[in-house]
């Protein structure tokens, strides 16, 4: 069952005082802190090398509740993660997801794409394993977007 089958628990999560993001203070791993929202990286790699997530600071759960200046400020920060990964990783293409089924706290999903990936011709599956090459380089793969985004 979905979230939201339980109207009274989406109820509870859907309010900064239920949501788990805004309860613990903000997400766990963040790497960087931008114009309005933090990116994240985990500690563990993501299905595909870069994948990382940017969180909205405030809490809302649609684009729609957003300010238009906070939205233009929220597309300025997804365009400069976009472009620092690119730079770290030499991705072909990027995949970007907004679904907030399970965490009802506006994030995105950044996934950069690779030449012959296990997801290609595919949507991306989070929940497979990664492969143990995207396993060995993560930590470094993290430093590098690090780096791209200081130096943005």
């Amino acid at each position: 069952m979905s979230r939201w089958g339980d109207p009274e628990e989406w109820a509870r999560l859907v309010t900064p005082e239920g949501c788990p993001i805004c309860t613990r203070g903000g997400p766990t791993h963040v790497i960087a802190e931008l114009e309005v929202s933090w990116l994240t990286m985990g500690d563990e790699p993501g299905p595909l090398p870069g994948s990382c997530a940017l969180f909205l600071r405030r809490h809302a759960v649609e684009l729609h509740e957003m300010e238009p200046d906070e939205a233009a400020a929220y597309m300025r920060d997804i365009q400069r993660v976009s472009r620092a990964v690119k730079e770290a990783t030499g991705a072909v293409k990027m995949n970007y997801e907004i679904h907030g089924n399970t965490i009802p706290h506006l994030h995105t999903h950044v996934f950069p794409r690779y030449p012959g990936d296990p997801f290609e011709a595919r949507p991306i599956d989070p929940r497979q394993p990664p492969h143990t090459t995207v396993i060995a380089g993560h930590a470094a793969v993290k430093r590098r977007i690090i780096s791209a985004l200081q130096g943005s």
